[in-house]
Protein backbone atom coordinates (compact mmCIF):
# COMPACT_ATOMS: atom_id res chain seq x y z
CA UNK A 1 0.00 0.00 0.00
CA UNK A 2 1.55 3.50 -0.78
CA UNK A 3 2.03 6.00 1.66
CA UNK A 4 -1.20 8.47 2.04
CA UNK A 5 0.32 11.26 -0.49
CA UNK A 6 0.80 15.15 1.24
CA UNK A 7 0.96 18.44 -0.04
CA UNK A 8 4.58 18.52 -1.07
CA UNK A 9 8.07 16.87 -0.58
CA UNK A 10 8.46 19.39 1.88
CA UNK A 11 5.84 17.97 4.05
CA UNK A 12 8.04 15.03 5.47
CA UNK A 13 8.67 17.62 8.21
CA UNK A 14 5.69 16.52 9.56
CA UNK A 15 6.09 12.68 10.55
CA UNK A 16 8.98 13.98 11.57
CA UNK A 17 7.80 16.35 13.96
CA UNK A 18 6.59 14.01 16.62
CA UNK A 19 5.80 16.78 19.28
CA UNK A 20 3.93 19.81 19.00
CA UNK A 21 2.39 22.81 21.55
CA UNK A 22 -1.31 23.53 20.75
CA UNK A 23 -2.48 26.82 22.17
CA UNK A 24 -5.95 27.53 23.04
CA UNK A 25 -6.65 30.99 23.71
CA UNK A 26 -9.92 33.67 23.46
CA UNK A 27 -12.22 35.88 25.07
CA UNK A 28 -13.21 32.33 27.03
CA UNK A 29 -10.30 32.23 28.83
CA UNK A 30 -11.65 35.02 30.71
CA UNK A 31 -14.35 33.57 32.11
CA UNK A 32 -12.06 30.36 33.23
CA UNK A 33 -14.92 28.01 32.67
CA UNK A 34 -13.60 26.26 29.15
CA UNK A 35 -13.78 27.38 25.72
CA UNK A 36 -17.56 25.84 25.02
CA UNK A 37 -18.42 28.29 27.49
CA UNK A 38 -20.75 30.60 25.54
CA UNK A 39 -22.53 27.48 23.88
CA UNK A 40 -22.48 25.60 27.53
CA UNK A 41 -24.10 28.22 29.57
CA UNK A 42 -26.33 29.52 26.25
CA UNK A 43 -24.62 33.27 26.55
CA UNK A 44 -26.28 35.38 24.12
CA UNK A 45 -23.73 36.95 21.28
CA UNK A 46 -24.51 40.61 22.42
CA UNK A 47 -23.05 40.11 25.92
CA UNK A 48 -20.46 37.52 24.82
CA UNK A 49 -18.86 40.69 22.14
CA UNK A 50 -18.87 42.80 25.52
CA UNK A 51 -16.38 40.64 26.62
CA UNK A 52 -13.70 42.18 24.07
CA UNK A 53 -13.92 45.36 25.60
CA UNK A 54 -12.54 44.18 28.67
CA UNK A 55 -9.78 41.53 27.29
CA UNK A 56 -6.91 42.99 27.94
CA UNK A 57 -3.88 40.00 28.37
CA UNK A 58 -1.36 41.90 28.81
CA UNK A 59 0.46 38.55 30.19
CA UNK A 60 0.34 36.75 26.93
CA UNK A 61 3.80 36.78 25.88
CA UNK A 62 4.32 35.02 22.16
CA UNK A 63 7.92 34.52 22.60
CA UNK A 64 7.63 33.19 26.36
CA UNK A 65 5.35 30.24 24.70
CA UNK A 66 7.50 29.64 21.70
CA UNK A 67 10.67 29.59 24.02
CA UNK A 68 8.58 26.93 26.38
CA UNK A 69 7.84 24.56 23.28
CA UNK A 70 11.58 24.97 22.63
CA UNK A 71 12.37 23.97 26.05
CA UNK A 72 9.91 21.42 25.61
CA UNK A 73 11.58 19.86 22.70
CA UNK A 74 8.64 20.29 20.71
CA UNK A 75 8.93 21.02 17.01
CA UNK A 76 5.87 22.90 15.91
CA UNK A 77 3.03 25.38 17.07
CA UNK A 78 -0.77 25.44 16.28
CA UNK A 79 -2.48 28.60 17.95
CA UNK A 80 -5.93 28.88 17.72
CA UNK A 81 -6.32 31.87 15.48
CA UNK A 82 -10.49 31.85 16.00
CA UNK A 83 -12.17 29.05 18.05
CA UNK A 84 -15.86 28.44 17.84
CA UNK A 85 -17.20 31.84 19.75
CA UNK A 86 -16.69 33.74 16.77
CA UNK A 87 -13.52 35.88 18.05
CA UNK A 88 -10.77 36.55 15.72
CA UNK A 89 -6.82 36.65 17.36
CA UNK A 90 -6.15 38.59 14.17
CA UNK A 91 -6.25 41.51 12.45
CA UNK A 92 -9.47 40.96 10.53
CA UNK A 93 -10.91 43.27 7.89
CA UNK A 94 -14.28 40.88 7.61
CA UNK A 95 -15.31 41.75 10.94
CA UNK A 96 -14.78 44.14 13.90
CA UNK A 97 -14.99 41.44 16.29
CA UNK A 98 -11.57 40.84 16.56
CA UNK A 99 -8.61 41.25 18.97
CA UNK A 100 -6.95 44.41 17.04
CA UNK A 101 -10.29 46.97 16.59
CA UNK A 102 -11.60 45.79 20.55
CA UNK A 103 -9.67 46.15 23.82
CA UNK A 104 -6.80 44.50 23.45
CA UNK A 105 -5.35 45.63 19.93
CA UNK A 106 -3.12 43.66 19.44
CA UNK A 107 -2.85 40.60 16.55
CA UNK A 108 -1.74 37.56 18.39
CA UNK A 109 -1.82 35.47 15.62
CA UNK A 110 1.04 37.48 14.34
CA UNK A 111 3.24 37.79 17.43
CA UNK A 112 2.87 34.12 17.39
CA UNK A 113 3.93 33.46 14.14
CA UNK A 114 6.85 35.81 14.66
CA UNK A 115 7.85 33.86 17.69
CA UNK A 116 7.92 30.83 16.32
CA UNK A 117 9.71 31.62 13.35
CA UNK A 118 12.60 33.43 15.27
CA UNK A 119 13.33 29.88 17.02
CA UNK A 120 12.83 27.71 13.99
CA UNK A 121 9.60 25.99 14.90
CA UNK A 122 6.80 25.42 12.52
CA UNK A 123 3.66 27.03 12.67
CA UNK A 124 -0.22 26.03 12.33
CA UNK A 125 -2.71 27.94 12.55
CA UNK A 126 -5.79 26.51 13.93
CA UNK A 127 -9.50 27.95 12.91
CA UNK A 128 -12.93 26.63 13.26
CA UNK A 129 -15.25 26.81 10.26
CA UNK A 130 -18.42 27.22 11.94
CA UNK A 131 -19.20 29.74 15.27
CA UNK A 132 -21.88 30.55 17.42
CA UNK A 133 -21.16 34.33 16.76
CA UNK A 134 -21.69 35.60 13.29
CA UNK A 135 -25.39 34.89 11.87
CA UNK A 136 -26.24 33.00 9.48
CA UNK A 137 -24.94 30.22 11.67
CA UNK A 138 -24.51 26.44 10.28
CA UNK A 139 -28.14 25.78 12.02
CA UNK A 140 -29.34 28.64 9.86
CA UNK A 141 -27.92 27.13 6.88
CA UNK A 142 -29.07 23.61 7.14
CA UNK A 143 -32.34 25.22 7.25
CA UNK A 144 -32.51 27.98 4.72
CA UNK A 145 -30.62 27.71 1.38
CA UNK A 146 -30.03 31.24 0.74
CA UNK A 147 -28.48 31.33 4.32
CA UNK A 148 -26.34 28.22 3.23
CA UNK A 149 -24.88 30.47 0.65
CA UNK A 150 -24.03 33.25 3.11
CA UNK A 151 -22.84 31.33 5.34
CA UNK A 152 -20.22 29.45 2.98
CA UNK A 153 -19.42 32.67 1.48
CA UNK A 154 -18.64 33.90 5.00
CA UNK A 155 -16.43 31.04 5.81
CA UNK A 156 -14.45 30.78 2.57
CA UNK A 157 -13.65 34.50 2.39
CA UNK A 158 -12.51 34.25 6.47
CA UNK A 159 -10.15 31.60 5.80
CA UNK A 160 -8.91 33.35 2.90
CA UNK A 161 -8.30 36.49 4.65
CA UNK A 162 -6.36 34.39 7.02
CA UNK A 163 -4.09 32.31 4.49
CA UNK A 164 -3.57 35.54 2.26
CA UNK A 165 -2.47 38.11 5.39
CA UNK A 166 -0.32 34.97 6.69
CA UNK A 167 2.32 34.35 4.57
CA UNK A 168 3.75 31.12 5.06
CA UNK A 169 2.49 28.76 7.74
CA UNK A 170 2.78 25.09 7.27
CA UNK A 171 -0.60 23.58 8.47
CA UNK A 172 -4.46 24.85 8.34
CA UNK A 173 -6.12 23.39 11.62
CA UNK A 174 -9.88 23.04 10.22
CA UNK A 175 -12.07 22.58 13.59
CA UNK A 176 -15.95 22.84 13.74
CA UNK A 177 -17.16 20.91 11.15
CA UNK A 178 -20.54 20.16 12.12
CA UNK A 179 -23.35 20.04 10.64
CA UNK A 180 -21.97 19.41 7.27
CA UNK A 181 -19.77 16.79 5.30
CA UNK A 182 -17.57 17.52 3.25
CA UNK A 183 -19.67 18.00 -0.04
CA UNK A 184 -21.82 20.84 1.92
CA UNK A 185 -18.30 22.62 3.33
CA UNK A 186 -17.24 22.17 -0.56
CA UNK A 187 -14.46 20.66 0.99
CA UNK A 188 -12.45 20.06 -2.13
CA UNK A 189 -12.94 23.70 -3.53
CA UNK A 190 -12.22 24.92 0.06
CA UNK A 191 -8.69 23.10 0.17
CA UNK A 192 -8.05 24.07 -3.74
CA UNK A 193 -8.61 27.51 -2.53
CA UNK A 194 -6.04 27.48 0.44
CA UNK A 195 -3.47 25.59 -1.63
CA UNK A 196 -3.72 27.98 -4.78
CA UNK A 197 -2.46 30.72 -1.75
CA UNK A 198 0.00 28.49 0.13
CA UNK A 199 0.45 25.51 -1.94
CA UNK A 200 3.23 23.68 0.45
CA UNK A 201 0.20 23.89 3.30
CA UNK A 202 -1.10 21.01 5.06
CA UNK A 203 -4.68 20.44 6.06
CA UNK A 204 -6.11 18.28 8.68
CA UNK A 205 -9.11 16.11 7.88
CA UNK A 206 -11.70 17.91 9.75
CA UNK A 207 -13.34 19.86 6.97
CA UNK A 208 -15.00 16.41 6.08
CA UNK A 209 -12.12 14.97 3.79
CA UNK A 210 -9.05 13.21 4.58
CA UNK A 211 -6.99 15.83 4.75
CA UNK A 212 -2.78 15.08 5.39
CA UNK A 213 -2.93 13.70 8.36
CA UNK A 214 -5.91 12.51 10.73
CA UNK A 215 -6.39 14.01 14.23
CA UNK A 216 -7.60 11.78 16.61
CA UNK A 217 -8.53 14.02 19.72
CA UNK A 218 -7.93 12.55 23.48
CA UNK A 219 -7.17 9.49 22.33
CA UNK A 220 -3.63 7.55 20.56
CA UNK A 221 -5.34 5.46 17.73
CA UNK A 222 -3.29 5.42 14.69
CA UNK A 223 -5.49 4.92 11.69
CA UNK A 224 -5.87 1.85 9.69
CA UNK A 225 -4.24 1.81 7.15
CA UNK A 226 -1.64 3.72 8.89
CA UNK A 227 -1.27 7.22 7.24
CA UNK A 228 0.10 10.37 9.17
CA UNK A 229 -1.19 11.43 12.44
CA UNK A 230 -1.84 13.75 15.06
CA UNK A 231 -3.38 12.84 18.61
CA UNK A 232 -4.02 16.13 19.92
CA UNK A 233 -4.53 15.40 23.81
CA UNK A 234 -5.06 18.59 26.78
CA UNK A 235 -2.28 18.48 29.70
CA UNK A 236 -5.41 18.56 32.08
CA UNK A 237 -9.05 17.79 31.01
CA UNK A 238 -9.52 21.12 29.64
CA UNK A 239 -8.80 22.73 26.32
CA UNK A 240 -9.33 26.35 27.28
CA UNK A 241 -8.44 27.75 30.80
CA UNK A 242 -10.61 26.28 33.33
CA UNK A 243 -9.94 27.33 37.02
CA UNK A 244 -11.61 24.57 38.38
CA UNK A 245 -9.40 21.82 36.16
CA UNK A 246 -6.76 20.99 38.26
CA UNK A 247 -6.58 17.03 36.88
CA UNK A 248 -2.94 17.36 35.34
CA UNK A 249 -0.95 14.74 33.48
CA UNK A 250 2.28 14.01 34.79
CA UNK A 251 5.57 14.00 32.96
CA UNK A 252 5.26 10.66 33.25
CA UNK A 253 1.98 10.50 31.60
CA UNK A 254 3.34 12.28 28.89
CA UNK A 255 6.02 10.40 28.41
CA UNK A 256 3.91 7.68 27.91
CA UNK A 257 2.21 8.94 25.03
CA UNK A 258 5.16 10.51 23.54
CA UNK A 259 6.45 6.38 23.24
CA UNK A 260 3.16 5.57 22.10
CA UNK A 261 3.08 7.84 19.26
CA UNK A 262 6.73 7.15 18.69
CA UNK A 263 5.96 3.59 17.86
CA UNK A 264 3.30 4.21 15.37
CA UNK A 265 4.44 7.16 13.46
CA UNK A 266 2.67 9.99 14.85
CA UNK A 267 2.62 13.40 16.50
CA UNK A 268 1.78 14.52 20.02
CA UNK A 269 -0.15 17.97 20.19
CA UNK A 270 -0.25 18.95 23.61
CA UNK A 271 -2.50 21.62 24.47
CA UNK A 272 -2.27 24.32 27.23
CA UNK A 273 -4.42 26.75 27.29
CA UNK A 274 -3.64 30.29 28.75
CA UNK A 275 -5.41 32.26 31.45
CA UNK A 276 -7.48 35.07 30.62
CA UNK A 277 -4.73 37.62 31.22
CA UNK A 278 -2.32 35.37 28.78
CA UNK A 279 -0.49 33.97 31.43
CA UNK A 280 0.73 30.41 31.82
CA UNK A 281 -0.47 27.73 33.98
CA UNK A 282 2.53 27.02 36.40
CA UNK A 283 1.77 23.26 36.17
CA UNK A 284 1.60 23.48 32.32
CA UNK A 285 5.01 25.23 32.68
CA UNK A 286 6.02 22.49 34.75
CA UNK A 287 5.18 19.51 32.78
CA UNK A 288 6.62 20.79 29.89
CA UNK A 289 9.89 21.75 31.09
CA UNK A 290 10.80 18.80 33.04
CA UNK A 291 9.59 16.71 29.81
CA UNK A 292 11.74 18.91 27.65
CA UNK A 293 14.72 17.89 30.47
CA UNK A 294 14.16 14.38 29.43
CA UNK A 295 14.16 14.66 25.87
CA UNK A 296 17.27 16.53 25.79
CA UNK A 297 18.82 12.80 26.90
CA UNK A 298 16.50 10.68 25.63
CA UNK A 299 15.28 12.30 22.98
CA UNK A 300 17.42 10.24 19.96
CA UNK A 301 14.49 7.28 21.54
CA UNK A 302 11.50 9.21 20.49
CA UNK A 303 12.29 11.43 17.27
CA UNK A 304 13.04 9.79 13.90
CA UNK A 305 12.08 6.36 14.86
CA UNK A 306 10.87 3.22 12.89
CA UNK A 307 7.40 2.15 13.23
CA UNK A 308 6.91 -0.52 15.50
CA UNK A 309 3.73 -3.02 14.63
CA UNK A 310 3.65 -4.32 18.11
CA UNK A 311 5.17 -3.49 21.73
CA UNK A 312 5.49 -6.76 23.83
CA UNK A 313 6.68 -4.99 26.64
CA UNK A 314 3.59 -4.14 28.39
CA UNK A 315 2.47 -4.58 32.11
CA UNK A 316 -0.35 -6.95 32.87
CA UNK A 317 0.19 -8.71 29.45
CA UNK A 318 -1.45 -11.96 28.41
CA UNK A 319 1.90 -13.26 27.29
CA UNK A 320 3.65 -12.75 30.89
CA UNK A 321 5.63 -10.01 32.70
CA UNK A 322 8.83 -11.30 31.16
CA UNK A 323 9.33 -7.98 29.25
CA UNK A 324 7.65 -5.45 32.25
CA UNK A 325 10.65 -2.97 32.45
CA UNK A 326 8.48 -0.65 29.69
CA UNK A 327 8.00 -0.20 26.20
CA UNK A 328 10.72 0.09 23.36
CA UNK A 329 10.95 2.10 19.84
CA UNK A 330 13.07 1.64 17.53
CA UNK A 331 15.63 2.74 14.59
CA UNK A 332 17.29 0.89 12.05
CA UNK A 333 19.47 -1.45 14.02
CA UNK A 334 18.93 0.17 17.61
CA UNK A 335 16.13 -0.54 19.90
CA UNK A 336 15.56 1.68 23.07
CA UNK A 337 13.74 0.32 26.02
CA UNK A 338 12.59 2.61 28.03
CA UNK A 339 12.66 1.58 31.11
CA UNK A 340 10.07 3.06 33.54
CA UNK A 341 10.68 0.23 36.42
CA UNK A 342 12.96 -0.33 38.07
CA UNK A 343 14.57 -3.43 38.48
CA UNK A 344 17.95 -5.66 39.84
CA UNK A 345 18.30 -6.80 36.40
CA UNK A 346 16.62 -6.27 32.79
CA UNK A 347 16.29 -9.68 30.86
CA UNK A 348 14.95 -9.92 27.17
CA UNK A 349 14.15 -13.34 25.51
CA UNK A 350 13.61 -14.20 21.91
CA UNK A 351 15.77 -11.25 20.27
CA UNK A 352 16.39 -12.30 16.75
CA UNK A 353 19.70 -10.28 16.52
CA UNK A 354 23.21 -10.27 17.90
CA UNK A 355 23.70 -7.73 20.57
CA UNK A 356 26.52 -5.33 19.44
CA UNK A 357 26.67 -3.02 23.27
CA UNK A 358 23.78 -1.47 25.76
CA UNK A 359 24.19 2.18 26.82
CA UNK A 360 22.39 3.76 29.20
CA UNK A 361 21.54 7.41 27.80
CA UNK A 362 22.64 10.34 30.28
CA UNK A 363 24.63 7.88 32.00
CA UNK A 364 28.69 8.27 32.36
CA UNK A 365 30.85 5.73 31.18
CA UNK A 366 31.14 3.70 28.21
CA UNK A 367 28.83 0.68 27.49
CA UNK A 368 27.40 -1.40 30.24
CA UNK A 369 27.86 -5.20 30.82
CA UNK A 370 25.55 -7.64 28.85
CA UNK A 371 25.23 -11.04 28.33
CA UNK A 372 23.47 -12.27 25.28
CA UNK A 373 22.80 -16.22 24.53
CA UNK A 374 20.32 -17.88 22.22
CA UNK A 375 18.22 -14.66 21.70
CA UNK A 376 18.17 -14.10 25.75
CA UNK A 377 19.91 -10.56 26.71
CA UNK A 378 20.18 -9.58 30.16
CA UNK A 379 21.86 -6.54 31.61
CA UNK A 380 21.96 -4.61 35.29
CA UNK A 381 20.60 -1.46 34.72
CA UNK A 382 21.94 1.82 35.82
CA UNK A 383 20.45 4.39 38.55
CA UNK A 384 20.11 8.00 37.32
CA UNK A 385 17.96 9.61 39.62
CA UNK A 386 16.01 9.05 42.93
CA UNK A 387 12.86 8.07 43.85
CA UNK A 388 10.19 9.20 41.60
CA UNK A 389 12.52 9.60 38.84
CA UNK A 390 11.24 9.41 34.55
CA UNK A 391 12.50 6.51 32.61
CA UNK A 392 15.84 5.78 32.03
CA UNK A 393 16.15 4.33 28.46
CA UNK A 394 18.59 2.12 27.19
CA UNK A 395 20.19 1.94 23.75
CA UNK A 396 20.82 -1.37 22.47
CA UNK A 397 22.96 -1.88 19.06
CA UNK A 398 22.43 -4.81 17.27
CA UNK A 399 23.77 -6.31 14.08
CA UNK A 400 20.61 -6.20 11.96
CA UNK A 401 17.01 -4.47 12.71
CA UNK A 402 16.01 -6.33 15.56
CA UNK A 403 12.89 -8.40 16.02
CA UNK A 404 11.67 -10.04 18.94
CA UNK A 405 9.44 -13.66 19.98
CA UNK A 406 7.87 -13.01 22.40
CA UNK A 407 6.43 -15.52 24.76
CA UNK A 408 3.35 -15.22 22.93
CA UNK A 409 4.64 -17.17 19.82
CA UNK A 410 4.15 -13.67 18.28
CA UNK A 411 7.44 -12.28 16.28
CA UNK A 412 7.76 -7.93 17.01
CA UNK A 413 9.78 -6.58 14.36
CA UNK A 414 10.39 -3.04 13.10
CA UNK A 415 8.69 -1.69 9.81
CA UNK A 416 8.47 1.01 7.38
CA UNK A 417 5.13 3.35 8.03
CA UNK A 418 3.16 1.76 4.63
CA UNK A 419 2.60 -1.60 6.16
CA UNK A 420 0.48 -1.66 9.70
CA UNK A 421 -1.07 -4.22 11.68
CA UNK A 422 -3.94 -3.40 14.16
CA UNK A 423 -3.24 -3.78 17.88
CA UNK A 424 -5.06 -6.45 19.18
CA UNK A 425 -8.06 -4.94 21.15
CA UNK A 426 -6.72 -6.02 24.21
CA UNK A 427 -3.18 -4.29 24.25
CA UNK A 428 -3.58 -1.34 25.64
CA UNK A 429 -0.24 0.70 27.80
Amino acid sequence: MAAFPMASESSSWFSAARYGLFIHFGLYSQLARGEWVMNREGIPPETYRCLADEFHPDRFDAGAIADLAVAGGMRYLVFTTMHHDGFRLYDSALSPFCSTRTAAGRDFTAEIIAAARERGLKIGLYHSLNNWYDQPDAVAALEDAGACETFLEATFARIRELVTRYQPIDILWYDGWWPFNAEQWRGEAMNAMVREIQPHVLFNGRNGLPGDFATPEQHLSAPKPWRPWEACVTLNESWGFNATDHEWKSPMEVIKMLVKVAQEGGNLLLNIGPRGDGSIPEESVRTIRSVGDWLRINGEAMFETDHWTLDPFRRGDHRGDWLAFGPVTTKGNRFYLIAARPAPEIVIRGLEAEVRSVRALGAEGGPLPFRCEAGRLAFAPVTLGGPGQLPTVYRVECDRPPVIYNTGGMRTPACDHPRYDPLPPDIAW
